[in-house]
């Protein structure tokens, strides 16, 4: 359970930082709870379509030695966006290269804050 928690903080907190840096088509208008929201939205998008999205997409993904798993990131920012929206939730994602760079923040970060946490190797250790 502190798993999970502790990864909906880090992609709260990446989610947030990836609004502010400026990328234009990328804005979040809320307060911390709505984040929080957000950032299980886009848990349960990476946790339940990424898998599938990957398998159909494995031959791109080997042919272009893992590079098209940025376009998947991309897409699952982009539908976060796009559930966000349904839900008023303040999160908008407009256009592919918003969501393309947007994830590669959210990607640089999440690693960054993992490593500072110390989360990886205290999972492993159980």
């Amino acid at each position: 359970m502190r798993h999970l928690l502790l990864r909906l903080i880090i992609n709260a907190i990446a989610l947030f930082v990836a609004t502010q840096v400026g990328i234009p088509g990328l804005r979040f208008d809320g307060d911390w709870k709505t984040i929080v929201v957000v950032a299980l939205i886009f848990g349960l998008v990476n946790a339940l379509i990424r898998p599938l999205l990957a398998l159909l997409t494995c031959p791109l993904i080997l042919l272009t030695l893992g590079l098209f798993t940025l376009v998947i990131n991309a897409l699952m920012l982009a539908l976060t966006g796009w559930l966000a929206q349904q839900f008023n939730l303040g999160f908008i994602v407009d256009g592919f290269w918003a969501a393309f760079v947007g994830a590669l923040v959210v990607s640089i970060v999440s690693w960054a804050l993992t490593l500072v946490v110390g989360e990886e190797r205290e999972w492993r250790r159980r």
